[in-house]
């Protein structure tokens, strides 16, 4: 039975009035995730309930291939340029056991692909 993806989701509690700014540098810094070659894709959510907070969704190929990137020196300049944004958050890891694919997904999430 194949594994699916190993997933990271990170909760981000960013400082007010800083949320716009922490959008902008997320954008800019997340190549340094998604050029990793085990990094199959990363989501940047603002939760409407909570003010302020934020999830972060990263797939990776598996769990030792995330863990080499978790202690890499460009993992570390990625937190280092996020950090002054935050105020508190936490880590949870999952592996994907399944997926369905909804009608309306045309391949890369039709209207809203590259929003900003």
């Amino acid at each position: 039975m194949a594994r699916g993806p190993f997933r990271v989701m990170l909760r981000m509690q960013i400082k007010p009035g800083m949320q716009e700014e922490f959008e902008r540098v997320w954008l800019e810094v997340g190549d340094s995730v998604t050029s990793h070659p085990a990094n199959l894709g990363q989501w940047l959510s603002r939760d409407d309930e909570d003010e302020g907070v934020y999830w972060i969704v990263s797939d990776w190929v598996n769990e030792p291939r995330f863990r080499e990137f978790e202690h890499s020196d460009r993992h570390l300049e990625h937190r280092t340029r996020l950090h002054p944004y935050r105020s508190g958050g936490s880590m949870t890891t999952m592996r994907v056991v399944a997926h369905l694919t909804g009608a309306a997904s045309a391949g890369s999430h039709g209207e809203w692909a590259g929003v900003r």
